[in-house]
Order: structure tokens, then sequence, then C-alpha cells
């Protein structure tokens, strides 16, 4: 029981850095695009979160040197191709059925969750599978 709830915390922890870059970057530059960059700072800032707290206590993932943990980085990145689809889907999908703020944020939290539990899998499988706990 204590990994599913320790990689809920960090699940939320990881969230909220990408909420958090967003509005950040929404209140930093307001013009064309400004929804969609402001969501891609979003995720950037959450996958690098997710990654940092993934590898350390989820995986125990230690590096054999920058070069290993490049490509390992790279792996985990494309494990979240497919997940990131997900949680654009219900971001945008949320701002434009209900074009709020509030709305849109709701609809990338619960895009979020569905793709890390996505994630997890995929990343015990295909990133970590031999550090794997």
């Amino acid at each position: 029981m204590r990994l599913p709830l320790t990689y809920a915390i960090l699940a939320f922890i990881a969230t909220c850095a990408n909420i958090a870059a967003q509005d950040l970057a929404l209140r930093a530059y307001s013009g064309p695009w400004d929804v969609v960059l402001s969501v891609i700072a979003g995720t950037g800032i959450g996958l690098v979160t997710k990654y940092v707290l993934d590898k350390k206590y989820i995986f125990g993932f230690r590096a054999r040197d920058v070069a290993h943990d490049s490509v390992t980085f790279a792996l985990y990145t494309m494990t979240g191709v497919a997940t990131t689809l997900v949680f654009w889907g219900f971001e945008f999908g949320f701002d434009h059925v209900f074009a709020s703020k509030a709305m849109r944020y709701t609809g990338g939290v619960i895009g979020l969750a569905i793709g890390y539990f996505m994630k997890y899998r995929l990343d015990r499988r295909f990133v970590f599978r031999t550090e794997a706990a």
C-alpha cells in the first residue's frame, strides 16, 4: 500500500508544479497562443519534476553517469507522449466546452491523473525495468 500512496503524493506534487507553471506563464505572457504556450510550459515543468521524483522515490534509480541519465530521461519522455495527449485532450477539451480557466485546470488535473496512472505502468515496463521495485 505504501507504493501507491507515495506515487499518488508525488503525482500530486508534479500536478501542482504543472498547473503553477501554467499560471505563471499566463501571468507573464498574454497574447496569441497564450494558453497553448502555458500548457507546454506546464508540461515541461511537470515532466522534469515527475522524472526527478519517480526515479528517486518510486523506482530507486541511480544513473551510472550523465549519459545513462540522459538516455533514461529520453525513454521517460517517450513513454509520456501518449499520456501527454490524454492530459492535453482533457485540458483543451474542458477549455473548449466550459471556456473558463478554472475548468481548463480541472480538465488538466483529470487528464494528468489518468495519464500518471498509465505512465507508471509504462515506466515500470519500458524505462526503469531493471531498476523497478
